[in-house]
């Protein structure tokens, strides 16, 4: 009985996991070109906006990142990273922004 019940928790820990993998980076970057977001930010380094790695470090670990990143790049943000604000990106769809935050989420990896 305990050998079942350990293949059955290992089975929900595999599945889980790849539920929460990140999304595939090339399917990102397509959305961060596509949006303009490229044009401010880069993966490693500071733009005129933070680095995403930087971006994903500082949510790491955080219960609400998923809902605060969502809210940063559809509504805007100001002060957050410095005194340059982000402006709203109202054109961006609901499912580019899940992909990205799930990626940014994930650690930002490229």
């Amino acid at each position: 009985m305990k050998l079942s019940a350990l293949a059955l928790s290992l089975s929900l820990l595999v599945v889980g996991q790849a539920a929460h993998a990140a999304p595939d980076f090339a399917q990102v970057k397509d959305i961060l070109t596509k949006n303009a977001c490229l044009a401010c930010h880069a993966v490693d380094k500071k733009v005129i906006g933070p680095a995403y790695e930087e971006v994903a470090a500082k949510h790491k670990g955080q219960a609400d990142a998923a809902e605060v990143l969502t809210k940063h790049i559809k509504g805007g943000s100001s002060g957050v990273y410095g005194p340059i604000p982000m402006p709203p990106n109202v054109g961006i769809s609901d499912a580019d922004i899940k992909t990205v935050v799930d990626w940014l989420v994930a650690g930002a990896p490229h």
